[in-house]
C-alpha cells in the first residue's frame, strides 16, 4: 500500500471504510485530551478558589478530580469511538463492557477520594480538640471502603448482565455459613464500632481490665493493644473489653484516698482526742488536696486504729504519691513532737503459771 492508496479514505478495512476508521481515531484521541486537558484545568481553578475560600467542599472537589484516572476515561473514549465503526458483535459487547467497567470503577474511585478527605478532615479536628481519639476514625473508614465497592461490584455485575437477585440469594446462604464460622471475628468488628460510637476509652486513656491495666496505644478492628505499666504489650479482644468490667483512670476528676494508722492502747485519752485534728491541719496544708474526714475509727486488734479520707483535686498518680508521701513524712514528724507513738503489729502471749506435781511416797501395800 503506497501513499496514493493511503489517500483513499473509501478503502475498506475490517469492514469499515478508511474515513470511518479516521473518525473513530480522531474522537477517541479527542476525547483523551480533552479529558487531560479539563482534569488539569479544573484541578487548578478548584484549588484557587480552595485556598480563597474555608468551605471544605473545593478541597473534596480538587481530591476528586486529582482522583482522576485518564486511562479508565480511554476505555470509555473506546467506546464511543467505536460507535463510528460497524464491529462484530462481539467486539462492540467487549468494548461496551470494558466501557461499563471504567465507568463504575471510576465512580467508585471519586466516591472513595470524596471518602478519604472526609476522614483525614475529620481526623485533623479530632486531632486539634482531642488527639487521643484520632484512631477511633479506622473503623469507619474501613467500613466504608467496604460497603462502596461491594456496591460498585454489584452495579458492575448487573450492568454485565449477571442475576444479581440469585447471586445475593447464593450469597445469602453462603454468608449465614461463613457468618457463624467467622462469628468471633464478626463479634470483635462490631464490638469495635461500639467501643468507637460509645467511647468507653479513647487512644491514651489508663484503664484497668479485670486484673489487667495499662495505657490504650491502639484500637483496631479486632484488638485493642494497651501497653502495661510493665512496659509490655497487651492484646485484648475487642469483645472482651465489652464484656470485662473496665475502670477509666483517665476519666477521673478527683482521686479519693482512704488510709490508716494505729497508735498504742498506751496513749492516754488527750492525745487520742488531738489526734484527728492533728491529722485535718497536715493534710489541708498539702497543695491540690482537699480534707474530708479523720475520725478514731476502732479499738479492736493489738492498737487503737484511726482511718483518714481526702482527695487529690487532681487524677494524677505521680501527684497523689508525692501527696501521701507529704502527708506521710508530717505525719511522722508531728507525732514525734507530740509524743505519739505509732503501734506495729505485735501479738501478747500469756502463759499461765506452771503447775507442779509433788510426788506422793506410796505406803506399805501401795501400788
Amino acid at each position: 500500500m503506497n501513499f496514493k492508496d493511503l489517500l483513499q479514505l473509501d478503502r475498506t478495512l475490517l469492514h469499515n471504510s478508511l474515513h470511518d476508521w479516521l473518525i473513530a481515531v480522531g474522537v477517541v484521541l479527542g476525547l483523551g485530551l480533552l479529558a487531560a486537558v479539563m482534569r488539569r484545568q479544573v484541578i487548578r481553578r478548584l484549588s484557587v478558589l480552595a485556598r480563597r475560600s474555608e468551605r471544605p467542599v473545593y478541597s473534596a472537589m480538587v481530591k476528586a478530580a486529582q482522583a482522576t484516572r485518564l486511562w479508565l476515561l480511554a476505555l470509555i473514549a473506546l467506546e464511543i469511538g467505536g460507535q463510528f465503526l460497524e464491529l462484530p458483535h462481539k467486539a462492540d459487547l467487549w468494548l461496551e463492557r470494558l466501557a461499563t467497567i471504567a465507568a463504575f470503577l471510576q465512580f467508585g474511585i471519586w466516591i472513595s477520594a470524596l471518602l478519604d478527605f472526609w476522614i483525614t478532615r475529620s481526623r485533623n479536628r479530632v486531632i486539634d480538640t482531642q488527639a487521643a481519639g484520632a484512631g477511633s476514625l479506622d473503623p469507619f473508614s474501613f467500613l466504608g471502603r467496604l460497603v462502596l465497592w461491594t456496591l460498585v461490584l454489584l452495579l458492575v455485575l448487573d450492568n454485565l448482565g449477571v442475576n444479581i437477585t440469585a447471586l445475593a440469594t447464593s450469597l445469602g446462604v453462603g454468608g449465614i455459613a461463613v457468618a457463624l464460622a467467622v462469628q468471633n471475628i464478626l463479634g470483635d468488628l462490631f464490638a469495635s464500632l461500639s467501643i468507637v460510637m460509645d467511647k468507653p476509652f479513647v487512644i491514651g486513656d489508663s484503664i484497668a481490665v479485670d486484673s489487667l491495666s495499662g495505657t490504650v496505644e491502639h484500637i483496631g478492628l479486632k484488638t485493642t493493644r494497651i501497653r502495661s505499666s510493665t512496659g509490655e504489650q497487651l492484646i485484648v479482644a475487642n469483645s472482651d473489653m465489652l464484656k470485662a468490667r473496665l475502670r477509666n483512670y483517665k476519666r477521673m476528676q478527683e482521686r479519693c484516698i482512704t488510709f490508716g494508722f494505729t497508735v498504742p492502747f498506751s496513749t492516754p485519752a488527750d492525745r487520742l482526742e488531738r489526734i484527728p485534728g492533728l491529722v485535718r491541719g497536715i493534710i489541708e496544708s498539702v497543695d491540690k488536696v482537699r480534707f474530708d474526714r479523720a475520725h478514731f475509727k476502732d479499738l479492736g486488734g493489738s492498737a487503737y486504729g484511726f482511718e483518714v479520707v481526702y482527695w487529690v483535686r487532681e487524677p494524677d498518680y505521680r501527684l497523689y504519691m508525692d501527696s501521701q508521701q507529704a502527708i506521710n513524712l508530717a505525719l511522722v514528724r508531728a507525732f514525734e513532737k507530740e509524743g505519739v507513738q505509732l503501734a506495729y503489729p505485735a501479738q501478747t502471749l500469756t502463759v499461765d503459771a506452771p503447775v507442779r506435781l509433788r510426788a506422793v511416797a506410796a505406803g506399805p501395800g501401795g501400788s
